[in-house]
């Protein structure tokens, strides 16, 4: 009778051990959106969904106030627009950590700041200014005490890598490496802190569904895909992805980094031309995203990697700026209503099943992703996207920003000092980048209008005689590469 009572306490601790073991569930609480429910209705729903995580993108303090006293661990976030001023002065660096962090902490349980977002895929060039913002941040929370409470990091697009494919070839863009990714790596090793990284295999499934199964971006069964270069079997895009910026790291000698996934999703309705977006793919993804983290284990690279991972996103925000799949990547209506059903927690895993149709998932991945998700591009066509000048420069700039950012338009040659910058107008950078959009999407209806600041061309832009000769120069530079 006590062998019978040890082993049975024995499996009980094992249990235990392996979900104090797992990784974590988070939510992104984006608030660009009609409608919504009050911060103090928002802190409760997401701690009635058991979720232990948030993370915001600014500092509101209507938003810090109702989450004080939850137990929910915050993420807050100092903007891009803020890097430059962090950068260059102490002073104002301290007072965002006392009027922001500080104020509220730790009644609101801060526990990171991320500083800026996607920076270098930023079309105000803050990227000079991260590193600088960031040890200014740190230094502020030394002063206050709170260094050891609350880490510094910055989230990263998967675009800010040079190769993602094969896993194990994963390396940073060259351009980015010593002015900023080395800096920041010993930054993070420095400060006990770790990498954020914004991943969503969604992108690399829509622009290559000819190529990639749905099962394996899904995380469901499938024979899985054999890296050639370690031998690993990835059975998830996910995990390819999040293996592809591992070995970069360890390509600089930062084995030592963890990561945290700062946003990954799956939209649940898009535009006709957006392969994928729908209830039952954003359902199986995050439902079984949510099963893989919180039933433990890393990935095939690192299996002892542990993953926080932050869903993307909350709501749905019905005043995002682009296509229909970024105001539907919620995983609530504004009237707090589940989008689909899926658990956030290890108990009501017990319950969940993947409900797949039985058309879904009838492709293999057979060729290679880059770090933006693409297996190949094109610029060729008859039709070009172009900027509308008499949109007028808030217009222009906000699509811009969306274009080079969420919409993962390639704006690399339009930074300073590359191929493209000259000539350096928002129209003309405007043009490149909607057209980069336009071509990515396969030229679909819609893809081509970003509020009314773009429109389609037929002619060749140089004999279009709307468009003005910068804007002609640029694009026909485009179709040369």
């Amino acid at each position: 009778m006590a062998r019978r009572h040890l082993t049975l306490i024995l499996v009980l601790l094992s249990v235990l051990a392996s979900h104090s073991d797992a990784g974590s569930v988070g939510v992104n609480y984006g608030r660009v959106a009609d409608n919504l429910p009050s911060a103090y209705k928002v802190a409760a729903l997401i701690k009635s969904q058991g979720l232990d995580r948030v993370k915001v993108f600014d500092s509101d303090p209507a938003v810090l106030r109702a989450l004080s006293g939850s137990g929910i661990k915050v993420t807050v976030d100092l903007p891009n627009e803020l890097l430059s001023s962090a950068a260059k002065t102490q002073m104002f660096a301290t007072n965002w950590v006392q009027r922001n962090v500080v104020a509220y902490h730790p009644n609101t349980q801060i526990e990171a700041i991320a500083v800026g977002n996607e920076v270098f895929v930023d079309t105000h060039n803050t990227t000079k200014y991260l590193i600088a913002a960031m040890k200014n941040i740190h230094t502020a929370l030394v002063k206050f005490n709170l260094a050891s409470d609350i880490k510094v990091s910055s989230p990263i697009a998967l675009s800010a890598l040079q190769n993602s494919y094969p896993s194990s070839a994963g390396s940073f863009r060259p351009e980015l490496i010593q002015p900023v990714f080395k800096p920041m790596l010993d930054f993070l090793r420095q400060t006990g802190s770790y990498l954020m990284v914004n991943a969503y295999p969604y992108f690399a499934y829509e622009s290559n569904a000819d190529v990639i199964s749905l099962d394996y971006a899904l995380f469901r069964e499938n024979p899985g895909v054999v890296d050639a270069g370690s031998g690993l079997r990835y059975f998830s895009l996910f995990d390819a992805q999040i293996d592809a910026v591992f070995a970069a790291m360890s390509a600089l000698k930062y084995n030592d980094i963890e990561m945290v996934v700062s946003e990954t999703g799956w939209p649940s309705k898009g535009d006709e031309n957006e392969i994928g977006a729908s209830i039952e793919n954003a359902a199986a993804y995050n439902g079984n995203l949510v099963r893989r983290i919180l039933t433990g284990g890393g990935t095939p690279l690192r299996p002892k990697a542990d993953l926080t991972v932050y869903l993307f996103a909350l709501f749905n925000e019905d005043r995002k700026f682009g296509p229909t799949s970024e105001r539907n990547y919620g995983l609530f209506f504004p009237n707090e209503k589940k989008v689909y059903d899926i658990p956030f927690t290890v108990e009501g895993l017990k319950n969940y099943h993947d409900h797949k149709s039985p058309v879904s998932g009838n492709h293999h991945e057979t060729a290679p992703v880059t770090g933006s998700g693409d297996v190949s591009k094109t610029l060729t066509g008859n039709t070009w996207c172009v900027a509308n000048g008499e949109a007028g420069e808030e217009k222009l700039q906000a699509a811009l920003d969306y274009a080079c950012g969420e919409g993962g338009a390639d704006c690399h040659q339009i930074q300073p000092g590359s191929t493209c910058y000259d000539p350096n107008t928002l129209e003309a950078h405007a043009s490149y980048a909607f057209n980069s959009y336009y071509q990515k999407k396969a030229r679909g209806a819609g893809t081509c209008y970003f509020g009314g600041a773009a429109y389609v061309v037929s002619q060749l832009p140089s004999k279009y005689p709307i468009t003005s000769p910068l804007v002609n120069k640029l694009l026909l530079r485009m179709l040369d590469e």
